[in-house]
This record gives C-alpha cells, structure tokens and sequence, in this order.
C-alpha cells in the first residue's frame, strides 16, 4: 500500500468537481471488479451503489429503501441490507461508523484500510489511504497481541469550504 496524502479530493471539490463522471466511474470501476470476482453486479446492486454515488455524502439504509421506493421500485429492506452486505464484502463501499450510513470506496480495486474525514457542516465523507496510519494501527494492536477483526478511521471536522464560509 502506498501513502496517500491529497490537496483535492472530489467530497470537497465543490465546483471543481464533475461529480456524474465521477459516479459513472466509479459504477464502471464496480463493474470491472465485479467481473474479475466472479460476482454479479445486479440491476438492484447497481442502483444501490449508483444512490450511495449520488453524492459524497453518507447515506444510510432506509434512506436508500426511500430512494428506491421513490424511483418506483417496490423494495423491501432486507432487499437494501442484501444490496448493501454485497456491496460491502466485495470491497465497492464502505461503512462510516458514526454514521451508520455508506459511501462508495474509491479504491474498490485493491484491498485496503481508509481512514475518512467527515464534515460536520456539509455531511460529506472523503476516504483517504495513508499508508503510515494503517502500519502504525498493525504495528499497536500487533503489540498488544489484539487481532482487529475490522477497522474504521473516522475523523471528524469541517472541510476547506465550510470552514471558509464559517471565516466569512
């Protein structure tokens, strides 16, 4: 794993971003992975994932039911928590903890432990992999003789624009 440490990231873009590439990328990405895992990407898993894309904000379970049931699916929520399982154990988004709410993994293509900042004022989630942070939390709990079973690196704040509008 390589260190990663970025001065733009699409969730606080504002502007800047051309955030229907990004989703039609990532659900091209999904696909792709998809594929090379002998795992179908259904109509339903895509359109899940393709909600959680909408926007770099976590979103949670029964707001996706709603989403689904107002794009006039009739769904059911252990057809979103079925979805959302699929989509988790082959790496296409992630869990944001305090949140109890998903985003899209934006390295769905390799194993890894991202850490996400999350605005407090905008709600949007960046994932970011610095590789220094995942050695030093193997290296802590290695020592310690715990075997971490799943990880989650959430980091609480406001982004550049929020604080900027904040300053005003």
């Amino acid at each position: 794993m390589t260190s990663t440490h970025q001065a733009f990231h699409p969730a606080f873009a504002g502007s800047r971003h051309d955030h229907e590439r990004c989703a039609h990328a990532a659900l091209d990405e999904a696909a792709r992975v998809c594929a090379s895992q002998g795992a179908r990407l259904t109509a339903v898993r895509r359109q899940v994932l393709e909600l959680i894309w909408r926007s770099h904000a976590p979103i949670g379970a029964y707001d996706l039911l709603a989403a689904l049931n107002g794009a006039g699916r009739k769904a059911a929520p252990p057809t979103v928590y079925r979805a959302l399982e699929f989509l988790l154990r082959h790496g296409l988004i992630h869990r944001i903890e305090s949140r109890n709410a998903y985003v899209g993994c934006a390295l769905p293509s390799r194993h890894h432990v991202g850490q996400f900042l999350i605005c407090r004022a905008c709600g949007n989630a960046a994932e970011i992999d610095d590789s220094a942070i995942a050695r030093a939390i193997a290296r802590s709990t290695a020592s310690l003789g715990f075997a971490p079973e799943r990880i989650a690196v959430e980091i609480s704040g406001r982004c550049e624009r929020c604080a900027a509008a904040d300053r005003a």
